[in-house]
């Protein structure tokens, strides 16, 4: 699961080389992504996963395995 989400995150912000992407990588930080790119990566695993992420949730996320965590405990 963890390969699919990075392949979203890498997709959605022009990311060609996935494999700098980890568990420990943070979407603002480290990846530079904007809210509006958050917001989009958020959507996008929504639609993938086929679950809803809520605001408040998605502002708790650190890095990666933060978001990959949450998928897992609520899909």
């Amino acid at each position: 699961m963890f390969e699919k989400v990075r392949e979203i995150i890498a997709d959605q912000l022009g990311i060609d080389n996935v494999e700098t992407i980890t568990k420990e990588t943070s979407l603002i930080n480290d990846l530079e992504a904007d809210s509006l790119d958050a917001v989009e990566i958020m959507m996008a695993l929504e639609d993938e996963f086929d679950i809803e992420i809520p605001d408040e949730e998605a502002e708790n996320f650190k890095n990666i395995g933060d978001i990959c965590d949450y998928i897992e405990n609520n899909k």
